[in-house]
């Protein structure tokens, strides 16, 4: 017999239509979606969400997909414009993702859903192995097809005002409509995920002094900038990891006169530490760690820092009037007579006209009022964890300590009804569950294991209508006349058997 033979590979694009095709075609061999089945609320019905998700991102992209072939009512409220969730087509500045091309990312274990299909579809074999890295925007697009094909309920331009654990098993939403002018509106649901992205649950970071600088005259990295401002002018980029060379780049393509790199190490690190630890076992059993461990690696991690990508790095240092200024901490800023601002670092005075802060981000519980019915209950790993001596770290002690399922756990018992319904799926979620709820690398998986949790809590819940529901179930497998009842044989001392139809009774 002759060895099964491979399929063969399309070489030649078969468009997006044919894609579109194989991957009902799929979902229909695996029965996804699963049909409803969480029972309806007695008094609310279907207006009650079973998780409401808000940020419409990779990661919520992916765990409403989860969510909803599952079988659960679910829906994302995003405040951006459609196609414009995240950072991929607005604040990011990258040629391209550091993620390796063949990483199947929010594919859900769907071949016919990665990106590597989606780009093959449309431009074939050959291109893709001519492709290095996957381009940000053709990434963005991908996203918004994704969303496309597998029609999930993404509800834009709607901005998340409250968000109210009650005492009643519900979360509630206080939302605006952006595209009413601003109309209010409320929605409850039984879970409620933030999905919120890197700045999940504070904001960008900048350094004290920045405050005392005129507001036009600087930018964070992860805010929207017109680099075309900067031609012809002196910028400062503080720091020297990926946003800040992407950010230079943008500079410098756009004419800026000159720009400088602030980087307060003295020499850029050169090995993404991170990558080195990139295995299932960690995808699946990093969450389940013992706190010291937990806390060792994301430590580590930190303080070795993750290298600016190779290409991001030469996009920079391909220019002339770029300059790598390694070991200059910025200890301070002020305004010059003559308009110009005068930046005070370890190396001497910088005179510049603009500075780009690319210092990352912090939780920030004050610049998200729309958590404040619960922030200050939120339990944080320095409430109950003591790190090892030498490793302490100020970005790991506010993390949120959160439970098996992301959700937060309060930091008095019973002081806050309803906490453990709010999940934090974004990136303040490392410390406690890895790199689950947001990497590239990850989020299937992540998505995949709070969406199961999810379902397995409410059918918990629901434990006594799920019974009730099958002591009601009536629908019949047999009508009782497929047989005819049989009378018992005289009963003997011996046993005579019946001849078998066509075999002859041997005595």
């Amino acid at each position: 017999m002759n060895a099964p033979t491979e399929p063969p590979v399309a070489a030649a694009p078969v468009g997006l239509a044919a894609l579109e095709a194989r991957l009902r075609q799929d979902l229909s061999w695996l029965g996804l979606p699963a049909r409803r089945w969480v029972p309806p609320n007695p008094a609310q019905g279907d207006a009650l969400l079973d998780v409401a998700i808000v940020g419409g991102g990779m990661a919520g992209l992916a765990l409403l997909a989860t969510l909803t072939h599952l079988g659960l009512h679910a829906r994302i409220y995003d405040r951006s414009p459609a196609g414009f969730e995240g950072p991929w087509a607005t604040t990011a500045r990258m040629e391209t993702l550091r993620s390796p091309k063949e990483l199947t990312g929010p594919a859900l274990g769907l071949p016919a859903l990665t990106f590597r299909a989606w780009f093959e579809a449309q431009w074939g074999l050959a291109a893709w192995d001519a492709l290095d890295k996957i381009p940000r925007l053709q990434w963005a697009e991908y996203l918004r097809w994704y969303r496309h094909v597998l029609g999930l309920d993404v509800r834009n331009e709607q901005q998340v005002r409250t968000v109210l654990p009650r005492t009643d098993g519900v979360v509630q939403l206080d939302l605006a409509d952006l595209a009413v002018e601003g109309k209010p509106y409320s929605v409850q649901a039984r879970h409620v995920v933030l999905a919120t992205g890197r700045d999940g649950l504070g904001g960008a970071w900048v350094p004290d002094w920045a405050a005392s600088l005129p507001r036009d005259r600087w930018a964070h990295s992860s805010e929207c900038w017109d680099a075309a401002s900067l031609c012809g002018k002196c910028v400062a980029v503080v720091g020297g990891g990926a946003s800040a060379m992407d950010a230079a780049a943008a500079a410098l393509e756009a004419g800026a006169a000159r720009v400088d790199l602030l980087i307060r190490r003295a020499d850029l690190p050169r090995i993404n530490k991170g990558k080195g630890a990139g295995n299932p076992g960690m995808v699946h059993g990093f969450w389940q760690l013992p706190d010291e461990w937990k806390w060792r690696m994301r430590h580590y991690i930190n303080v070795q820092q993750v290298p600016p990508p190779h290409g991001s790095t030469l996009r920079v240092s391909r220019h002339a009037n770029a300059h790598f200024q390694l070991g200059t901490p910025v200890l301070g800023a002020a305004r010059r007579a003559d308009g110009a601002l005068r930046l005070d670092t370890a190396k001497g005075p910088l005179a510049v006209d603009f500075i780009v802060f690319s210092t990352g981000f912090r939780t920030d519980w004050a610049l998200r009022p729309e958590f404040a019915a619960f922030a200050s209950q939120v339990r944080v790993w320095q409430d109950r964890f003591t790190p090892p001596e030498g490793t302490t770290d100020s970005e790991l002690a506010e993390s949120p300590d959160l439970g098996p399922l992301f959700e937060f756990q309060p930091r008095t018992p019973g002081a806050c009804p309803g906490l453990e319904r709010v999940h934090c799926f974004n990136y303040a979620a490392s410390l406690s569950h890895g790199a689950a709820a947001g990497d590239i690398p990850q989020i299937t998986d992540g998505a995949q294991r709070l969406a199961r949790g999810l379902a397995a809590s409410l059918l918990s819940e629901d434990a006594r209508r799920h019974f009730d529901a099958m002591q009601r179930y009536a629908e019949p497998e047999l009508d009782g006349d497929e047989w005819t009842p049989s009378a018992l044989p005289p009963y003997t001392e011996s046993i005579e058997h019946d001849a078998a139809p066509g075999r002859e009774v041997k005595p």
